[in-house]
């Protein structure tokens, strides 16, 4: 094999001609031109292979090598010329392949080569075929004549009983009737795509053809499946796609062996039930048609064997649910159709590889039925399972559970998608039956009324006659094909107004409800006729009552029937009520709300919270019970109207503050300011307070477990107590079980912080402010900030700020300072008030250090803090001094509010003069609160814009009199606050040798605007996702897997390695695996991710 070598330009290498015992040789794509002499020495040569090549002749010594047997010259350029005639008189020749060549009729002397067994001709433009070729050459095996200009085929081939494949792809055969086939008995492939094929064309019988397995007619004008091919016994492989065939017939319960069925781009409407019965099918091709539900026959999970099924393109609403039986399916292709949901059992398709859904807006995808979710490490993740464990009422939980795991009846679906279909295809019939009706029913009414005219007039007519039914419409209640087929319609009274029940739920009643039955039968003579019955539960409301028998009258009305409404209670209903339901009802407690107001209290659910972190407040769900209480931590009871804070011993100040602050916030916005706050420190707390932890804890740990014993029993007495065996099973089984919380993502996200509130914040820090001062690493040391640069980070610096704080001083309680004043009464004057200076406490002062790091500066800022100005501060201010470690964008909001909305964040470093005349781009963006503002460098790219932000646009000049141009732009969607904002950030960044300018979006001027930011490019118009985002952390460093919530105001930085990250932006959720995460945390987040969403759904239904 000398192959892929570079021959051209007669580099062949002489030593192949002393390989004179070569019996097989190679030398596709080497360039070649034409032959190399050096073949002629091979006289044992028996195959020779020069395809991909440049050859334009095959004249040489090709007919001087003896033991010649194949030659394969494919895809060069050989014409007729290039063929030698003498290459046909080896004896030998038994494989010839020309195609992909240029060749216009068929080598001369070919009929020569009697021993030809292969022989392939196609890609190229033979038209004819000369008739004597086929009777010498009768022991051909494969004949490839595809993708010629044939027009006819020479009656000849019939000669070619041994022939075993046939291909003639792409030939217009438009004279070829093919009379030929049924002598070719030992023919087992025949393919005849693209060859202007129809049922007039083809043999009315192929039944001699008992070996015949592979057929290929695709891309022809059948318009049905020609009726030759059902009397093939051996069929395993049929190609019919891209014609016109619109319907199958019974008999191809014939093909039993059938492996492969290719129906694609026909126009089918439906399948027959006899496909069902072919056994050995594997793959069924089934894409651009027109099928249906009703088009897929239900009994289609008979074919165990179905490893593919591809139905894409189609009008699918549903796949029958025995689609899902098939045990080996590994391929399920249903993408371009308009399924709403696929069937539960999709969860049972064990081999399944490839499931494509793309593109049905409208699909559901199934919950896991609950027998397959099997608990994942001992951990139940049901999603009522985790609303209990979170906290959630009981009402909650029901609804949950009743949302996931609810019966649904997919054929009641499907055929409520079909009268929605049928009366959206069928309205112009509608129309016309119902002009035929009302013509009727005039009709009716004249030769009623002449025969009453008449009528005697002493004829006394009956009470029901005189009544006519008033003229309303019921359209707004009652749908047009109500009552017009045979069977069961139900409805429920909801606020007024009935409400059609689902086929799964008949015959089950709630005890607080009225319902409404119709049923629909034909008659002795054929006609349509009703039943109405209206049902009163038990525990019905008033309203429900009359609305049911007011609706039932509406439908008898409706209807036009003449039986009467009959009304039937709870308990007592009649026998024909019972036999509609054959005899099977049955009650449920509760019922939908009554349709007039109702004022009920508001439930809270008692929660309780321990208090975590110094940068940011953090929340962590902690059980209701006394032994979660920690004296290092502050913890938070919320339980409702009441809420407590409750100090632990070694708690510090501050965290109680931020506490106290985070449960005023909670009464100001849920509260409505309506709850009381109690601070509580660890050994003072009142009784309700362990009321609802459930008593205050023993000093024994686990008091509770302590098992009583009787030692006036027995060992074996003991043994057997059925409260031993109880407790020692429920410890293993406790034991066993692996915790988990997941209670962070049952929370509401964090309501945004108003800006009032914000402002009144950020003043009230400020006012404790007694001075401030910045450095800045410097090389190695740190530089004094000048003020004009507070408020100006970049990237690639560090920054420390130094903030003195005014304690303020926490005075006596008045009942305490009376008594002492009058203790001081029986002093002389001068000494007691001398005494009383003396013990007047002083004010007292609290320095925070808050080390800030751009996301690009290295760590050797910090180490260089540590070691210098760390120290020096600690030496200055002993015992009252707090270092505060902060990263880019992860900024403390008390440092933030320093600040008052105005904190740029740069790139590069701070004395940087490379890119300074580069144009520039900053954001104004706000997370959460007008406390986390910042003004943010971004790439200078016009596709970032947004209409709800504001952006400030750098452009400078190469002038000394006007360094350039800055614009403040505004969305069209953004705040009015932060457009002011944008314009005082303006200001205050750029002095007088810039010209300024404010810019509404849709304004911008073409010359320096677009220009400077790069051209005009689309971009978003709206941040929707601003308003819903959530990043949530899951992790186990706690020792158990927890979720746990970032606050509103986070960014990249806050994706740890080794966790998991669940980002919702309000219509997608994305888990962000870490790199150095175990495989035991992305299942379970996985889990958890699960969980959340369908929590989120349930939520909007």
């Amino acid at each position: 094999d000398l192959s892929g070598n570079d021959f051209k330009g007669g580099y062949f290498p002489e030593n192949v001609k002393a390989m004179t015992s070569l019996r097989w040789l190679k030398l596709n794509r080497t360039g070649l031109c034409y032959l190399p002499e050096e073949l002629a020495a091979l006289q044992k040569l028996e195959h020779l292979s020069v395809s991909h090549n440049n050859l334009t002749t095959l004249h040489g010594e090709l007919s001087s090598l003896p033991s010649l047997r194949a030659i394969v010259a494919r895809a060069n350029s050989l014409k007729n010329s290039g063929v030698p005639d003498d290459i046909f008189k080896l004896d030998d020749l038994s494989v010839l392949d020309l195609s992909h060549n240029q060749l216009t009729e068929c080598p001369r002397e070919l009929e020569n080569a009697k021993n030809m067994l292969v022989l392939n001709l196609s890609h190229n433009s033979i038209d004819t075929i000369p008739n004597q070729l086929f009777i010498n050459l009768t022991d051909l095996l494969y004949l490839d004549l595809s993708e010629n200009r044939l027009e006819s085929l020479p009656p000849q081939m019939r000669r070619l009983v041994h022939l075993q494949t046939l291909v003639l792809n792409g030939n217009p055969l438009l004279h070829a009737q093919l009379r030929q086939l049924p002598a070719m008995t030992a023919l087992q492939t025949l393919h005849l795509r693209s060859t202007q094929r129809t049922q007039s064309n083809l043999p009315t019988s192929l039944e001699g053809l008992s070996n015949l397995a592979d057929v290929d007619l695709s891309c022809n004008d059948l318009t049905r499946v020609p009726e030759c091919l059902y009397t093939l016994p051996s069929l395993r492989r049929l190609n019919l796609s891209s014609n016109q065939i619109t319907e199958l017939s019974l008999c191809i319960d014939q093909w039993v062996h059938v492996e492969t069925l290719n129906l694609s781009r026909n126009q089918l409407t439906s399948l027959p039930s006899a496909i069902c019965k072919l056994s050995k099918l594997k793959k069924l091709y089934l894409n651009s048609n027109k099928l249906d539900f009703d088009g897929l026959p239900s009994g289609i999970g008979k074919l165990t064997n179905l490893e593919e099924f591809m139905a894409a393109n189609n009008n699918l609403e549903l796949v029958p649910e025995s689609l899902c039986r098939c045990p080996k399916l590994r391929k399920l292709v249903l993408n371009k159709n308009h399924l709403v949901t696929l069937p539960e059992a999709i969860h049972f398709l064990t081999e399944i590889e490839v499931l494509d859904v793309r593109e049905n807006p409208n699909l559901v995808m199934p919950p896991k039925p609950a027998d397959r979710a099997a608990e994942w490490y001992n951990i139940d993740f049901s999603l009522q399972n985790q609303l209990r464990l979170a906290g959630a009422s009981p009402a909650t939980v029901a609804a949950a559970a009743a949302a996931g795991s609810g019966p649904k009846d997919p054929m009641a679906r499907k055929m409520r998608l079909r009268r929605r279909k049928d009366s959206a295809q069928d309205d112009q019939a509608k129309q016309v039956l119902k002009g035929m009706s009302d013509v009727a029913q005039e009709k009716n009414k004249k030769q009623e009324e002449s025969a009453d005219a008449r009528a005697p007039s002493g004829k006394v007519r009956r009470w029901d006659q005189g009544l006519e039914k008033p003229r309303l419409d019921y359209s707004e209640f009652f749908t047009e094909d109500v009552g017009q087929l045979p069977g069961l319609t139900i409805w429920q009274i909801e606020n007024f107004v009935p409400v059609l029940v689902e086929e799964a739920f008949h015959g089950k009643f709630y005890e607080a409800d009225c319902y409404i039955v119709l049923k629909t039968f034909l008659d002795d003579s054929g006609s349509l006729n009703w039943e109405i019955y209206y049902w009163i539960g038990g525990e019905a409301t008033l309203d429900k009552k009359a609305c049911s028998a007011i609706h039932a009258v509406n439908l008898r009305n409706y209807l036009g029937a003449e039986c009467r409404t009959v009304r039937e209670e709870m308990g007592d209903e009649s026998e024909e009520f019972l036999q509609v339901f054959d005899n099977d009802i049955s009650y449920i407690e509760g019922g939908t709300a009554s349709g007039f107001y109702t004022v009920e209290d508001t439930h809270y659910v008692t929660r309780m919270y321990r208090v975590y972190g110094k940068k940011n407040i953090k929340l962590e769900p902690v059980p209701l019970k006394g032994t979660s209480l920690d004296p290092r931590f502050v913890f938070l009871l919320d339980r409702g109207l009441d809420i407590y804070v409750w100090r632990g011993a070694q708690a510090t100040l501050s965290s109680t503050t931020k506490a106290r602050l985070f449960a005023e916030k909670i009464n100001k916005n849920e509260r409505k300011g309506k709850a009381e706050i109690t601070l509580l420190v660890q050994g003072q707390e009142l009784p309700e307070f362990w009321e609802a932890l459930g008593g205050e804890p023993s000093e024994i740990k686990n008091w509770d477990d302590v098992l009583t014993v009787d030692y006036t029993r027995n060992a074996e007495a003991v043994l057997q107590s059925p409260g031993l065996s109880g407790k020692v099973k429920r410890d293993a089984e406790k034991k066993d079980q692996m915790k988990a919380d997941l209670t962070a993502l049952f929370l509401p996200r964090q309501p945004p912080m108003s800006l009032a509130e914000a402002e009144q914040l950020m003043e009230e820090w400020n006012e404790d402010l007694d001075g401030m001062e910045g450095f800045v690493l410097e090389g190695k040391k740190f530089a004094r900030l000048p003020e004009e640069e507070f408020g100006h980070f970049y990237t690639q610096d560090c920054y420390v700020f130094l903030c003195r704080y005014w304690v303020p001083v926490e005075y006596e309680e008045e009942e305490k300072k009376e008594d002492k004043e009058e203790k001081a009464e029986g002093k002389e004057g001068e000494e007691a008030t001398a005494e009383a200076e003396e013990k007047q406490p002083e004010e007292d002062f609290q320095c925070i250090v808050y080390f800030w790091q751009g996301r690009e500066a290295s760590n050797m800022g910090w180490l260089t803090f540590t070691f210098s100005l760390q120290k020096k501060f600690e030496s200055l201010f002993p015992g009252k001094l707090e270092v505060v470690r902060m990263t880019q964008q992860q900024e403390n909001p008390k440092f933030l509010s320093h600040f008052k909305r105005k904190f740029i964040i740069h790139r590069g470093k701070r004395k940087a003069v490379q890119g300074a005349q580069q144009p520039s781009l900053y954001q104004i963006r706000t997370n959460g609160s007008a406390l986390c503002t910042r003004c943010i460098q971004i790439n200078t790219d016009s596709s970032l814009l947004n209409s709800e932000f504001c952006f400030i646009l750098k452009v400078p000049f190469e002038s000394e009199d006007n360094q350039g141009i800055v614009y403040a732009w505004v969305g069209r969607a953004s705040d009015p606050d932060e457009a002011k904002l944008a314009e005082d950030i303006l200001n205050t960044m750029f002095d007088t040798s810039y010209s300024k300018q404010v810019i509404n979006e849709g304004e911008e001027p073409e010359n320096f605007f677009w220009v400077g930011i790069g051209a005009q490019k689309p971009y978003d118009d709206d941040a929707e996702y601003m308003k819903h985002t959530r990043l949530f952390r899951c992790s186990n460093e706690k020792g158990y897997f927890a979720v746990t919530e970032k606050c509103s105001d986070f960014c990249q930085d806050d994706l740890a390695d080794d966790d998991i990250m669940l980002l919702d932006n309000g219509q997608e959720v994305y888990m962000w695996v870490g790199t150095q995460t175990s495989q035991v945390e992305i299942k379970l987040s996985l889990k958890a991710c699960q969980v959340y969403i369908q929590h989120m759904r349930s939520k909007e239904h």
